[in-house]
Order: C-alpha cells, then structure tokens, then sequence
C-alpha cells in the first residue's frame, strides 16, 4: 500500500478499503425561485433560496465563464497536509491508481463535517473555484479535502492508467476510505467533470448510501455527456473547445512519457474535437467501444432518480457547453432529494453576483449556496464569516 505523505499526528489515518452502509435518512429540501429562475425538489422545509442575480456587466453565460475563471478570490486556507491514497484495485477500479488529496484538519477532525471538493476537467485540486469552496467551508469550521482526480493536478505518474467523466467509483473508495479513518460526517460537492462524478456515486449507492454521507452537490454538472459534448463543437463554442483539446493533448502526451510503451502519441494526429479526443483516446485506453459508448456509460443521468441523500444541483441556462437533457431534467425535478437551482443566467460554475458592499460576500453565489445547503441540512446554519 502507498503510504500517506506527511500525515500529523493526530490527523485521521486512511486505510483504502471499501464500505458499504444503510440507507441515509435525509430531509427533502427545496428553495424559492428568483429573477425568473427555477427551482424544484419536493419540499417540506425550504433549505436555500434560488436567489440568483448576475453582477452588473455580466449578464452573459460567455461573460459569466470567462470572468469566472479569471476574477481572483482570497484564499483563507492554511497550509495542506498532500496525502497519497492507493484504490484497491478490483471490479472497476485498476490495479496502480493513486490518488492525491490536499487535506486541512480542524482540531479534533473526526468530530467535524469533512467537504470533499471534486474539480472538472482539466481542473486540479488548485482549482480557483475549490480554492474558493474550500476557504469557506474552513472559515465554517469544516475540515476540507481537496481532491485532484486521478492523474489530473501534475499526477499523470500516480497512475497507469488515463481519466474520464465517469470514475465515480475513485470517489467511492476515497469515501470509504475517509469513513474508515473514524470520519463520521462527509459531504462532496463536485464541479461540471466532478459533478458529474459525484451525482453518479450518490446514485449508484442509492438507498445503500453510507450513513456518513451527509449530502452533495453538483455546479454545473455534466449529466448529458454526449449532448454537452456536441455544444462544445458549436462554432460560438470553439474557443472552449479548442483550450480543453490544448490541455488534453497535452496531459496525454506528459503521461505517454512517463509511461513509455503504453500510450500512442500519433493518435492525437486524428484529434481536433473533445469528440475526436474520446473516440481515438478515451474509448481505447479506457474500455469503452467508442465515443458515444462511452457518453453513454458516464453519465449521471442515468442514475439521478436514485440519489437518495439530500443533493443540491444548480445549473444555468446559459451555461455555454453544459446540457441538461429533458430526461435528466424530470429526474432531477421529480427526486425529492433533490434541490435543483436552475438560473436563468450564471454561465459554467461561474454565477457571479454583485459583491456585498460590506464585503461580507465576494460575490460568488454558487459557492455560498454550498455552504448554505450543507450547514442547513447539518442543522447548523452557515456562519456570517464563510460566506465571503
């Protein structure tokens, strides 16, 4: 087994076995549309508000992604203690897949709320909208566990092995091993990529949910990978397209070159869509039949009728490559586990409103509505000082 790296004492140890557990029992949630947006969930009590308004100048869900990617936010994490976590290989899971996390303890962390923050694609554990979720989970007095999916955040070496959308069961066995270190109340939030990721583990646990899960979340998840993908090759799209292509073909070659013998480079001679990249590289390497085998096979929405923990999703219309199917849509608005906050504008895990005046509030409503949902389904409502 690989060890962990710099593990404090008195900071929980995790052993990399797999647990399952009883039914969660959850309270149903629901919120208040505002601004024309939508909200849904069956709904006994009313956990956060669909209140969204995009700040002044940013009303576009183009506008929205690009300064949502590039506005800095302060970071008031304290320094990680980076662990290395080895999945048991079996079923799903190959063998040789390590995993690594950027963790920060509270005192005395078995007695708090761990959030497990997932990042999307091309994303790491870096990420500034993890930065940003995971500073004001520890000014809640949460401890934080930031995740980089396998071989993302310059871990191309960790594994053999490349990543996709649907590896939902790393984040299971990273749960189980977080369960098994003595941590009694775990909650992930994912985004776009790691969105899709977590709705899919929260559904294929189903009623088995461990009972240490206390609730997800989901920004801008990627339920419909085939229908977001062809979005993305829309000729409005291409610049996004062309920067995930850029990244991918580069990550692909860096783990041809820690890997001799094992990955193709001059496959990457037939790509030129994320399409292309998932037909010719993901498919092949990763098992799958083709593109659209694998699309199919991912995504969450096959399984969101059956989350049955408390689960926030907020998504907005005018995410610029994100789609949300009919189908995902019903279900999504049918489960009453489910709060689902659908904005009218916000754009890709952006959603960037007006900042306070006070300062009390950076503006970042997404990932307020995280902690706000989180804390009221702990019971314990969000603090004045996590929400800025």
């Amino acid at each position: 087994m690989w060890g962990t790296i710099n593990a404090g004492m008195g900071h929980p140890k995790f052993p990399t076995t797999r647990m399952s557990s009883p039914e969660l029992i959850s309270r149903p949630s629901n919120s208040h549309p505002a601004d024309g947006s939508r909200a849904s969930g069956a709904a006994s009590t009313n956990l956060v508000a669909n209140d969204f308004v995009p700040r002044r100048f940013l009303r576009g869900g183009h506008l929205q992604t690009i300064a949502g990617n590039f506005i800095r936010r302060s970071n008031g994490l304290p320094e990680a203690e980076e662990r290395v976590f080895e999945i048991q290989p079996g079923g799903e899971i190959e063998p040789g897949v390590r995993l690594l996390c950027h963790c920060h303890w509270q005192p005395e962390p078995q007695s708090k709320l761990t959030l497990l923050i997932v990042h999307g694609l091309e994303g790491s554990s870096r990420s500034r909208y993890v930065i940003g979720t995971g500073s004001r989970a520890w000014r809640q007095g949460w401890n934080v566990v930031r995740m980089n999916i396998r071989g993302c955040g310059g871990t191309e070496h960790l594994s053999s092995t490349l990543y996709h959308s649907g590896l939902s069961q790393d984040v299971e066995h990273l749960v189980a091993a977080m369960i098994a270190s003595g941590l009694q109340r775990i909650t992930l939030v994912g985004f776009s990529m790691g969105g899709n990721q977590v709705l899919r583990a929260a559904g294929r646990w189903g009623m088995a949910a461990p009972p240490q899960v206390v609730a997800v979340a989901a920004i801008s998840p990627s339920c419909d990978l085939a229908l977001s993908s062809d979005r993305l090759h829309r000729r409005d799209n291409r610049l996004y397209e062309w920067w995930f292509v850029q990244a991918l073909r580069r990550s692909f070659r860096r783990k041809a070159d820690l890997w001799p013998g094992k990955f193709d480079t001059a496959l990457l001679e037939r790509v030129r869509s994320v399409r292309d990249f998932d037909e010719h590289i993901t498919a092949r390497y990763m098992g799958f039949c083709g593109a659209d085998d694998y699309y199919d096979k991912a995504s969450s929405m096959h399984v969101l009728d059956r989350i049955a923990i408390p689960a926030l999703v907020i998504h907005a219309d005018d995410d610029p490559f994100i789609v949300i199917s009919e189908a995902s849509r019903r279900k999504l608005e049918a489960n009453p586990k489910i709060t689902f906050l659908n904005t009218l504008r916000g754009g890709h895990c952006a959603f960037l409103a007006a900042p306070s005046r006070d300062g009390s509030d950076d503006g970042h409503w997404a990932e307020r509505k995280i902690i706000e949902f989180f804390a009221q389904v702990e019971g314990s409502p969000a603090s004045p000082a996590s929400l800025f």
